[in-house]
């Protein structure tokens, strides 16, 4: 809906989220707002990166995916500050013990993620990333990369 008004009508309107997980309590949010909690609570909370662990290849998989969804929010929403793009990177790719895990999951997942990563930064969504950090993810790119070769050789 956002991208749809902001490209019929050149401004990006409000949006707000509403929370009924309590009926007692509705709260609503602007969408940035709650990306934002939703970021702290769960995306980069380590509670919730370990349990992903125990799912072992699903696990990798659905953080993967939670990269590639706070991907689509920025592309359609704009919603996804430089900081969450950093802290991805940090907690899900350059995070040794998650890396390590990626890598023996599910390394499909983890190109992935550093593939959508990078897209970010090339679509100007990751607008100014630290260049230490681009060229940490790029090796670890070339790592994976070389591993799945080796795997499918």
């Amino acid at each position: 809906m956002v991208a749809t008004v902001r490209a019929l009508t050149g401004v990006a309107p409000k949006a707000y989220v509403g929370d009924s997980t309590t009926p007692e309590a509705v709260q609503t949010r602007s969408l940035t707002e709650e990306t934002a909690r939703v970021f702290r609570a769960r995306v980069i909370n380590p509670r919730w990166i370990s349990a992903m662990q125990r799912h072992g290849y699903k696990g990798a998989f659905e953080l993967a995916a939670t990269v590639d969804y706070l991907f689509g929010f920025d592309a359609t929403a704009g919603v996804v500050p430089d900081w969450m793009y950093a802290q991805l990177a940090e907690n899900y790719v350059l995070d040794k013990d998650n890396q390590d895990f990626m890598k023996h999951a599910n390394p499909w997942a983890l190109r992935g993620m550093i593939e959508k990563l990078s897209e970010a930064v090339d679509r100007g969504l990751w607008e100014d990333p630290d260049p230490d950090v681009i060229t940490q993810l790029q090796q670890v790119y070339l790592d994976v990369e070389g591993d799945l070769e080796d795997v499918l050789s």
